[in-house]
């Protein structure tokens, strides 16, 4: 089973489009985008477990330098 979110993620001013260049090259990230509105990029992710993606938000995209929040939004299929 596939864990998938979109992570909404705030970034200093003027930081988002190297913030998303850098989100994009990291394993288990689908998709990053630069958006208006309160977020800065969003990022869907995939990961194997819950666990694993806590891991991927944790110790690999809060780690990006510019990144001042992040919103971690799991999907769900009811």
């Amino acid at each position: 089973m596939v864990v998938q979110a979109y992570i909404l993620i705030q970034t200093e001013v003027g930081k988002s489009s190297e913030v998303a260049r850098e989100i994009r090259q990291l394993a288990g990230v689908t998709l990053a985008e630069d958006v208006t509105g309160p977020y800065d990029v969003i990022a869907r992710v995939e990961a194997g477990s819950v666990d694993e993606l806590g891991q991927l938000v944790i110790a690999r995209i809060q780690d990006v330098k510019g990144i001042t929040r992040t919103l971690t939004c799991t999907v769900v299929h009811v």
